[in-house]
């Protein structure tokens, strides 16, 4: 008999929510087609309807029987321009168009517009190239006089209200973190998020305030830094410390960056958060022309699977599921190409690269599993978790055995979700010793059909289980009729 594992996928399916999904059922099939993590983009609606959206999300996840964790996606110091007075204009190739950063500055035409950044202008200078609604405008500053930005426009095009505005290159002066981010870390603490996403950051302190402030509201969700400027790139190794979790927003970074350079970083990204023990997300029009279309395109298949191949935990599904026509289907689309992805993926840990010296008694544990894992033949890794740390080291070694990671705690469950290769369960230990405990898991998981008679398993635990970081145990076991656990070794 072949055991469920046949068709579990590694790679975790974060979904953006929106007008799309609030429909009645939709939240239900998302998730029974594969969506692991979602995505309440505050950038757009109200707090108070983004709260609807995760109470739906946690009734939905338990009508399903399905661990799914809520991103809060802060908006961060966006710069836009201001409206016009028409709604849009037509810009020449060569005209004079102004920037106006000023409070008051009048309903722009095809002379000049408003930005919401006013300190824009000691941000550029002559020949800085400003890009607008994700580069489709290109403006070249020639002045800078006083609160007005004088500029040549680059190319013809229409320019309608509210658009983005990047600078090429980088270079503008503005922290990640503005006063009503801050204030929203304080709203999506009540609602009870997982994560939470800081757009734009520049550098490690960006990520550390986030941090605090989230701390200070009692709030322990796992912090996102999305890679997508300039100043990032630079600050590249450090964000990633700072971080739980990292982006690749490749949307604001290509505009900055340029596009010839973004398959590049994406892999220097992916490398050095696997590098120093990161979850990290690929995001942005993955699935893009499913937003109309029932079936990606050849060219969004190969995206994706080069993600996977590169070693991603997650990939992100944006517009496609928030006010795409066919979310459900983008979903059973991502699910599939991650599926044929893996069969491609060569499950080989390089140990020689693996971190010598280690301070910590359970990422010693978890190397010692995955290496223990690799040369016996295990068909699985369990490992019974208190707060998930151990199992994001043990997710960090790419193995062929998947891990089921135990825990009581619903918040640990719903973090570990974003891991590639694990399948968080819940499950209640206390009261058990490790060995009994050990027992319970492997019937329940014979019972799934995730194991059969005669697997061999390699267990981790803690001699006090209801401790956080205390995993100092390992054992090898098989499972005997009827699931039972019969001891091969403990170390």
């Amino acid at each position: 008999m072949q055991t469920a594992q046949a068709n579990q996928r590694r790679t975790k399916i974060l979904a953006t929510l929106g007008p799309a999904t609030d429909a009645d059922g939709v939240l239900d099939q998302l998730f029974r087609a594969g969506v692991n993590v979602v995505r309440l983009n505050f950038s757009h609606g109200d707090p108070g309807g983004q709260a609807k959206r995760a109470a739906a999300v946690r009734a939905a996840a338990q009508r399903v029987g399905a661990e799914v964790g809520i991103l809060a996606d802060l908006p961060g110091p966006k710069i836009r321009i201001e409206r016009f007075a028409q709604g849009k204009v037509a810009l020449k190739l060569g005209q004079r168009f102004d920037l106006v950063a000023r409070v008051d500055a009048p309903l722009g035409d095809a002379a000049q517009v408003g930005v919401s950044y006013l300190g824009l202008p000691n941000d550029v200078k002559h020949g800085d190239v400003l890009l607008l609604d994700d580069g489709l405008m290109q403006l070249q500053v020639e002045s800078v006089e006083g609160e007005r930005i004088v500029t040549t426009v680059l190319n013809d095009g229409f320019l309608s209200d509210k658009k983005g505005l990047n600078k090429q290159g980088g270079g503008l002066s503005l922290g990640a973190l503005t006063e009503r981010d801050k204030e929203l870390i304080g709203i999506v603490a009540k609602i009870g998020v997982d994560f939470i996403a800081v757009s734009f950051c520049r550098n490690a302190e960006d990520m550390n305030e986030a941090r605090r402030i989230a701390r200070g509201h009692g709030c322990d969700a796992a912090l996102v830094s999305k890679i997508e400027r300039t100043e990032a790139i630079e600050n590249l190794a450090e964000i990633v410390e700072a971080s739980d979790v990292v982006m690749v927003a490749r949307g604001d970074l290509g505009v900055e960056i340029g596009d010839a350079e973004l398959p590049g970083l994406q892999k220097k990204i992916i490398n050095e958060s696997l590098a120093q023990n990161r979850v990290v997300i690929t995001a942005t029009q993955m699935l893009q022309s499913m937003v109309e279309s029932p079936i990606p395109t050849r060219a969004e298949v190969l995206d994706v699977a080069n993600a996977v191949i590169d070693g991603t935990d997650a990939v992100m599904l944006s517009a496609e599921t928030a006010a795409g026509a066919y979310p459900v289907k983008a979903v059973e689309a991502m699910a599939r190409i991650c599926l044929g992805a893996e069969k491609q993926f060569e499950f080989k840990s390089d140990f020689e690269k693996a971190p010598r010296n280690l301070g910590r008694a359970d990422q010693a544990i978890a190397m010692a599993a995955m290496f223990l894992g690799e040369h016996v033949g295990a068909r699985a890794i369990v490992a019974m978790t208190e707060s998930g740390g151990s199992v994001g080291y043990l997710s960090r070694f790419r193995s062929s055995a998947p891990i089921y990671a135990f825990s009581r705690h619903d918040g640990a469950r719903r973090r570990m979700a974003m891991m590639r290769d694990v399948y968080p369960i819940a499950f209640d230990s206390r009261g058990l010793a490790p060995l009994e405990a050990a027992r319970e898991v492997l019937r329940l998981l014979h019972a799934r059909t995730l194991l059969e008679t005669g697997d061999r398993v390699v267990f981790t635990s803690g001699d006090h289980m209801e401790l956080h970081g205390a995993t100092n145990t390992l054992r090898l076991l098989q499972v005997g009729d009827g699931g039972k656990a019969e001891g091969l070794g403990e170390l």
